[in-house]
């Protein structure tokens, strides 16, 4: 009884040496896990489009908006991910050393004022001034969202292996990025969109309306309120 007690008491000693060797290899598999890299490309502006049209153009316009000039921006993400498996062994288990790329980018912003409003004209700067704030917004929250991007991403995958049966570590990752951060990352980019509207505020709105000594006014009409 005893040399079975023994006997017992060796193996599982040696599991356990065997388990605390395979979670050394894949702690020393981690390296760089986490990459966030942002790209803005600039902007153009563009006069082209008649205020119709930028009030057709602009996306959540109240009904009875007139719009005169419209930032158009669209940020985009990418997430690329790899993982070095080891697999265990002495049982179905592996672990994966996890690397994550993400890149955020915008493509080249458009900045559009009404075909009605003369370049270097009064109205003119005082539209394009109003929009440059919502470039200017724009080109601030990329950096905020790479730093809260990878703070959560390192929080969750630095120094951390992933285990799982073998053939499933893979899988698993990618959907937890498919499912919990990519929409995470989307909607990351998209809260720009709140203070996008702090700066289309009611009382800018009035205020635009009666710059340059009613010039605004009178290239639209007194029927249509300028957004």
């Amino acid at each position: 009884m005893k040399a079975l007690l023994f006997m017992l008491a060796m193996l599982c000693t040696g599991n356990a040496a065997a388990s605390s060797a395979f979670e050394q290899r894949c702690e020393g598999a981690m390296g760089n896990t986490v990459t966030v890299l942002t790209q803005q490309n600039g902007y153009s502006i563009d006069n082209s489009k008649s205020f119709r049209a930028l009030t057709a153009l602009k996306v959540g316009a109240p009904p009875e908006a007139t719009v005169l000039g419209v930032t158009h921006a669209e940020g985009r993400l990418s997430i690329e991910h790899r993982v070095v498996l080891i697999k265990d062994p002495f049982s179905d288990n592996e672990c994966g050393a996890p690397q994550i790329e993400v890149e955020l980018t915008y493509p080249p912003v458009i900045i559009y004022v009404g075909s009605e409003f003369v370049p270097g004209t009064c109205a003119y700067q005082e539209i394009l001034a109003h929009e440059m704030r919502h470039l200017k917004a724009y080109r601030e929250h990329l950096p905020k969202v790479e730093r809260t991007v990878r703070a959560a991403l390192s929080k969750r995958f630095d120094n951390k292996p992933l285990y799982a049966r073998a053939g499933q570590v893979s899988v698993s990752l990618k959907r937890e990025i498919d499912d919990g951060w990519m929409p995470y990352m989307k909607r990351e980019l998209a809260s720009v969109e709140e203070q996008q509207a702090v700066i289309d505020s009611a009382e800018e709105y009035a205020r635009l309306s009666k710059v340059c000594k009613g010039e605004v006014q009178s290239l639209i009409g007194p029927a249509n309120r300028a957004r």
